[in-house]
């Protein structure tokens, strides 16, 4: 048998939206899960309801506890809470399962298709993400450090590509049009803004030419009929994708309906839970390359689902990575088994700074490569420290070890 016989919460007050899921079981095992976004209400959700029916279970069946945890009452087909939830747990029942038969994840998944695979930098800096929004950048921002590198998009695109190139990364991601949604709620960008916003790409292009990949972020800020000009102002730019141009994702049609008007790849959506979003995304034709995130879909077993659909319908797959090191990890070893995986996102601003402050490994990433990791589970785990800072809130249920 291997029953759980804890299961424990741990936060920070420093990184208030990432949360951590321990699963300890009777054989002297620790597995360990995270997700991102509204940690105090996953946070609830584990105590008050999935702990109570988790403890006492066997681990090992990771399938049937996916399935009872992928559907609540309410909120299946979402990232909410309960969802955010199963997949923390997910992710620590696969790390579990690596540790006890003493292989790494990709191994478990059914063995890696490649023994690395290609990043790109999100240019992201240190403190993005780290409070209720996205930071944004003002006239009076100085750059941190080397890597604050939305500043640097924003003052010198140019400058932060040779920078980029220089450590052997041959792809970024930048969103420049964030900045402009906000007077209009996204649903128009004027002929100004849309020029201010394409000019960080030209200048990219000028500088480096085709030595580098660049993607477009939208984050969903804006309407169809404005990240249609918005995308159409990109197409001569050469663009690798245009990401979650829509304000809703999950509205497959509109979606659909602008990727047949538009010359530029889109990539969705790290915002959709659930294969069955994904099935529903792919069998609209609405986008060329599929991202999902292991911490919001429902983890490694909703997300080896999907990696198989993307594969069924010939499509790119590329896991997302702009909130914590363990999703970093779990993304990572995804990426090197599913077939049609063609990046593992990284920051390099994170990767240098905070996630190796949290956690015992990163992954290696050598000419923008991101290595396998050799380790068994998901090959990392949360420093002993992390628990006992003055900040961490520690709840447990159960006989912990």
């Amino acid at each position: 048998m291997s029953k759980v016989r804890c299961v424990r919460t741990i936060r920070i007050a420093e990184r208030p939206n990432l949360i951590w899921v321990e699963v300890e079981t009777d054989e002297g095992l620790t597995g360990l899960g995270e997700t991102f976004r509204g940690a105090q209400a996953v946070e609830a959700v584990i105590h008050e309801q999935v702990a109570p029916w988790l403890i006492g279970r066997d681990s090992r069946r990771i399938e049937p506890v996916s399935r009872h945890l992928m559907n609540p009452y309410v909120g299946f087909q979402s990232s909410g809470a309960e969802i955010r939830a199963a997949s923390a747990i997910d992710l620590a029942l696969w790390d579990l399962a690596g540790k006890r038969h003493g292989i790494p994840v990709h191994e478990a998944l059914g063995g890696a298709t490649r023994t690395e695979i290609r990043t790109y930098n999100t240019c992201a800096g240190y403190a993005y993400n780290s409070g209720a929004g996205r930071r944004s950048i003002g006239s009076g921002d100085a750059a941190t450090g080397p890597y604050d590198d939305q500043i640097a998009f924003t003052r010198d695109p140019a400058g932060l590509a040779e920078s980029l190139l220089a450590e052997g990364f041959t792809a970024m991601k930048i969103w420049p049009f964030d900045p402009y949604a906000e007077a209009s709620g996204g649903q128009m960008i004027g002929l100004s803004d849309l020029n201010a916003g394409l000019e960080p790409f030209r200048k990219i292009r000028a500088a480096v030419g085709d030595r580098m990949d660049i993607m477009c972020e939208l984050h969903s800020l804006w309407s169809a009929s404005a990240a249609l000009r918005i995308c159409q102002g990109l197409e001569d730019l050469d663009i690798f994708w245009v990401e979650d141009p829509i304000g809703k994702m999950a509205d497959f049609k509109a979606l659909a309906d602008l990727r047949r008007r538009i010359r530029v790849p889109i990539c969705g959506s790290e915002t959709l839970g659930g294969a069955v979003s994904f099935r529903q995304l792919l069998e609209a034709d609405a986008t060329d390359i599929v991202m999902l995130d292991l911490a919001w879909c429902g983890g490694l077993t909703e997300g080896r689902k999907i990696a198989a659909l993307a594969e069924a319908h010939a499509k790119p797959l590329a896991p997302h990575d702009c909130t914590g090191p363990v999703t970093l990890m779990a993304g990572l070893h995804l990426a090197l088994h599913a077939p049609t995986a063609i990046f593992q996102e990284v920051v390099r601003a994170t990767l240098a700074t905070w996630y190796r402050d949290l956690v015992t490994d990163l992954p290696t990433v050598v000419n923008g490569m991101v290595r396998a990791p050799d380790k068994p589970g998901l090959g990392t785990d949360l420093l002993p420290e992390v628990r006992h800072r003055d900040d961490a809130v520690v709840r447990e249920a159960g006989d912990p070890l």
